[in-house]
Protein backbone atom coordinates (compact mmCIF):
# COMPACT_ATOMS: atom_id res chain seq x y z
CA UNK A 1 0.00 0.00 0.00
CA UNK A 2 2.93 2.33 0.70
CA UNK A 3 3.95 2.30 -2.98
CA UNK A 4 0.47 3.49 -3.90
CA UNK A 5 0.96 6.72 -1.94
CA UNK A 6 3.27 8.25 -4.55
CA UNK A 7 1.25 7.86 -7.72
CA UNK A 8 -1.40 10.25 -9.08
CA UNK A 9 -5.10 9.47 -8.70
CA UNK A 10 -8.31 10.92 -10.07
CA UNK A 11 -9.16 11.87 -6.47
CA UNK A 12 -5.95 13.83 -5.81
CA UNK A 13 -7.98 17.00 -5.20
CA UNK A 14 -10.27 15.12 -2.82
CA UNK A 15 -13.91 14.05 -3.05
CA UNK A 16 -16.99 15.45 -1.37
CA UNK A 17 -19.18 12.90 0.34
CA UNK A 18 -21.94 12.87 2.91
CA UNK A 19 -23.94 9.79 3.79
CA UNK A 20 -27.58 10.73 3.24
CA UNK A 21 -28.72 7.49 4.86
CA UNK A 22 -30.82 6.84 1.78
CA UNK A 23 -30.19 3.11 1.79
CA UNK A 24 -28.81 2.96 -1.73
CA UNK A 25 -25.90 0.85 -0.51
CA UNK A 26 -28.05 -1.06 2.03
CA UNK A 27 -30.79 -2.23 -0.30
CA UNK A 28 -31.09 -3.70 -3.74
CA UNK A 29 -28.78 -6.33 -5.13
CA UNK A 30 -27.44 -8.92 -2.70
CA UNK A 31 -24.04 -8.46 -1.17
CA UNK A 32 -21.90 -9.31 1.80
CA UNK A 33 -21.45 -6.98 4.75
CA UNK A 34 -18.66 -8.36 6.88
CA UNK A 35 -18.36 -7.72 10.63
CA UNK A 36 -15.32 -8.90 12.52
CA UNK A 37 -15.30 -10.14 16.12
CA UNK A 38 -14.39 -6.68 17.48
CA UNK A 39 -17.49 -5.11 15.94
CA UNK A 40 -19.99 -7.43 17.63
CA UNK A 41 -19.95 -6.01 21.16
CA UNK A 42 -20.43 -2.34 20.12
CA UNK A 43 -23.37 -3.31 17.91
CA UNK A 44 -24.95 -5.42 20.64
CA UNK A 45 -24.49 -2.70 23.26
CA UNK A 46 -25.96 -0.09 20.92
CA UNK A 47 -29.03 -2.30 20.38
CA UNK A 48 -29.13 -3.12 24.10
CA UNK A 49 -29.01 -6.86 23.51
CA UNK A 50 -26.45 -9.55 24.26
CA UNK A 51 -23.79 -10.39 21.67
CA UNK A 52 -25.27 -13.90 21.51
CA UNK A 53 -28.72 -12.53 20.66
CA UNK A 54 -27.21 -10.19 18.05
CA UNK A 55 -25.51 -13.15 16.37
CA UNK A 56 -28.65 -15.30 16.57
CA UNK A 57 -31.00 -12.67 15.11
CA UNK A 58 -28.89 -10.66 12.70
CA UNK A 59 -25.63 -12.38 11.73
CA UNK A 60 -24.30 -15.50 10.07
CA UNK A 61 -20.84 -16.97 10.73
CA UNK A 62 -18.37 -16.25 7.94
CA UNK A 63 -14.61 -16.89 7.88
CA UNK A 64 -13.25 -15.53 11.18
CA UNK A 65 -16.20 -13.15 11.70
CA UNK A 66 -19.78 -12.70 10.57
CA UNK A 67 -21.90 -11.39 7.75
CA UNK A 68 -24.99 -9.28 8.29
CA UNK A 69 -28.15 -11.02 7.16
CA UNK A 70 -30.42 -9.64 4.50
CA UNK A 71 -34.18 -9.37 4.73
CA UNK A 72 -36.35 -11.15 2.18
CA UNK A 73 -36.48 -8.00 0.04
CA UNK A 74 -32.67 -7.90 -0.17
CA UNK A 75 -32.03 -5.01 2.21
CA UNK A 76 -29.68 -5.18 5.15
CA UNK A 77 -31.57 -6.28 8.26
CA UNK A 78 -30.32 -3.13 10.01
CA UNK A 79 -31.90 -0.81 7.44
CA UNK A 80 -35.30 0.48 8.58
CA UNK A 81 -35.85 3.98 7.17
CA UNK A 82 -32.14 4.48 7.73
CA UNK A 83 -29.43 2.44 9.38
CA UNK A 84 -30.50 1.57 12.92
CA UNK A 85 -26.88 0.91 13.94
CA UNK A 86 -25.35 3.85 12.07
CA UNK A 87 -23.00 5.05 14.86
CA UNK A 88 -21.58 1.52 15.27
CA UNK A 89 -22.00 0.15 11.74
CA UNK A 90 -19.27 -2.21 10.52
CA UNK A 91 -16.04 -0.83 9.07
CA UNK A 92 -17.12 -1.96 5.63
CA UNK A 93 -20.09 0.39 5.86
CA UNK A 94 -18.11 3.22 7.47
CA UNK A 95 -15.56 3.27 4.65
CA UNK A 96 -18.09 3.38 1.80
CA UNK A 97 -17.76 4.77 -0.89
CA UNK A 98 -13.98 4.81 -0.52
CA UNK A 99 -13.43 1.12 -1.18
CA UNK A 100 -10.62 -0.17 -3.39
CA UNK A 101 -13.18 -1.58 -5.82
CA UNK A 102 -14.75 1.88 -6.21
CA UNK A 103 -11.54 3.91 -6.24
CA UNK A 104 -9.35 1.76 -8.49
CA UNK A 105 -10.39 3.65 -11.63
CA UNK A 106 -12.36 6.68 -12.72
CA UNK A 107 -14.68 4.29 -14.56
CA UNK A 108 -15.46 2.39 -11.32
CA UNK A 109 -15.93 5.66 -9.46
CA UNK A 110 -18.37 7.04 -12.04
CA UNK A 111 -20.39 3.83 -11.72
CA UNK A 112 -20.73 4.17 -7.94
CA UNK A 113 -21.58 7.87 -8.37
CA UNK A 114 -24.71 6.86 -10.33
CA UNK A 115 -25.93 4.84 -7.33
CA UNK A 116 -24.98 7.12 -4.42
CA UNK A 117 -26.60 10.55 -4.15
CA UNK A 118 -24.26 11.53 -1.29
CA UNK A 119 -21.21 11.68 -3.54
CA UNK A 120 -20.47 15.28 -4.40
CA UNK A 121 -22.15 16.57 -1.25
CA UNK A 122 -20.87 17.25 2.24
CA UNK A 123 -17.34 17.69 3.40
CA UNK A 124 -14.25 17.28 1.26
CA UNK A 125 -12.34 14.06 1.96
CA UNK A 126 -8.67 14.53 1.19
CA UNK A 127 -6.57 12.22 -0.92
CA UNK A 128 -4.84 11.05 2.27
CA UNK A 129 -8.14 10.28 4.01
CA UNK A 130 -9.35 8.35 0.97
CA UNK A 131 -6.14 6.31 0.80
CA UNK A 132 -6.45 5.52 4.53
CA UNK A 133 -10.04 4.39 3.99
CA UNK A 134 -9.01 2.16 1.09
CA UNK A 135 -6.22 0.72 3.20
CA UNK A 136 -8.56 0.10 6.16
CA UNK A 137 -11.23 -1.62 4.07
CA UNK A 138 -8.99 -3.67 1.78
CA UNK A 139 -8.53 -6.56 4.28
CA UNK A 140 -12.32 -6.90 4.50
CA UNK A 141 -12.62 -7.34 0.77
CA UNK A 142 -9.79 -9.84 0.75
CA UNK A 143 -11.66 -11.92 3.37
CA UNK A 144 -14.98 -11.58 1.56
CA UNK A 145 -13.52 -12.29 -1.87
CA UNK A 146 -11.54 -15.29 -0.59
CA UNK A 147 -14.60 -16.69 1.21
CA UNK A 148 -16.87 -16.01 -1.73
CA UNK A 149 -14.57 -17.75 -4.21
CA UNK A 150 -14.23 -21.03 -2.31
CA UNK A 151 -16.08 -24.00 -3.86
Amino acid sequence: MHALQDRPYFFDEGVRFQCLRCGGCCTGEPGIVYADQDEILPMAEFLDISPELLKERYLNPFQDGFVVREAEDGRCVFFENGCVIYPVRPLQCRTFPFWFSNMRSLFSWKEVCTRCPGIGKGRLYTREEILLSIQASLPIFEVVWEGDSKP
